[in-house]
């Protein structure tokens, strides 16, 4: 769940306009961590989001855990909502924009998906209309406050409609507005990329445990390391290898550690797997073109 933020200055409701609605089309575990810190943020009251899903008990667990309305038949909420986020998998992109303009949709409502590999002008193109589109990138650790989304506008979106996609996105963590010609990079590095920490860090624990450590606490002293690391990088504003030079003493175990991850040829393999999924990322939502 998103961890609690400091208040800020921005007004209660100022995500959505007045007596409107935000609607969540995909209520699964990216949909409800969404809902989730828009709520706890003071963005939106609970009474204004709605949430729709081809599936029934995605909906009922929705229902469960957001108290918002979730329903398989949301079309007569669309005529309220000011903003759509659309949080389904790539290949449903074509069906939810073919129900939305005759549910209703306004054409001034702000449609945001997080469908990955899916251009905005794709999704221009499925919908058939001119609302503005934004496009978003987020990652799982959203799901814990710790997100990083990247965000980019469609054709007919303007900077105001950037913002306010990049207003509900901070709620879950951090948010940056790319030009949409590095997505697939996005995508890759930090899309997958916390897959690819997993990987690192149960390597390390399992390191650990190959040099007499208990498995848990082998866990949790590369979990808070990793966690240490990060928020070193983020809040000193150093290079990080500046700060591996502090931790890098002469004739150390630091730097023969690193010599051996050198021989390894650490750097390319990770180059590598983000380079592929990279190309991946580019075919997810089928050729980029309408």
């Amino acid at each position: 769940m998103p961890k609690e933020r400091e208040q800020s200055d921005t007004p209660k409701h100022a995500v959505i306009g007045e007596g409107k609605t935000l609607g969540i089309i995909g209520a699964g575990v990216m949909g409800q961590t969404l809902a989730k810190g828009l709520i706890a943020s003071g963005l939106i009251d609970r009474e204004r989001l709605w949430a729709g899903d081809k599936n029934a008990a995605t909906c009922e667990a929705a229902r469960h855990a957001l108290h918002i309305p979730a329903e398989t038949g949301f079309g007569s909420r669309v005529p309220t909502a000011d903003i759509v986020l659309v949080c389904v998998k790539p290949p449903d992109a074509a069906a939810v924009m073919a129900d939305l303009l005759p549910a209703g949709l306004r054409s001034d409502t702000l449609l945001i998906s997080i469908l990955a590999g899916v251009s905005t002008e794709k999704l221009e193109s499925l919908l058939g209309t001119t609302n503005p589109v934004v496009r978003a990138m987020p990652n799982t650790p959203c799901i814990v406050g710790e997100g990083m989304t990247v965000v980019c506008g469609g054709k007919r979106a303007s900077s105001h409609h950037v913002a306010r996609a990049q207003d509900i996105f901070q709620a879950v963590g951090k948010c940056l507005a790319l030009d949409e010609k590095h997505f697939d990079a996005v995508t890759a590095l930090s899309g997958s990329g916390p897959g690819y920490l997993y990987l690192i860090m149960e390597a390390l624990a399992d390191a650990g445990v190959r040099v007499g450590l208990p498995r848990q606490v082998a866990l949790t002293l590369v979990a808070q390391t990793v966690l240490g690391a990060a928020t070193m990088v983020l809040s000193t504003k150093r290079h990080p290898a500046a700060l591996r030079d502090d931790v890098t003493t002469p004739a150390g175990c630091t730097i023969g550690g690193i010599l051996v991850l050198e021989d390894g040829r650490m750097r390319s393999v990770l180059a590598r797997a983000v380079e592929e999924a990279t190309k991946i990322a580019a075919h997810l939502g089928g050729s980029s073109k309408p």
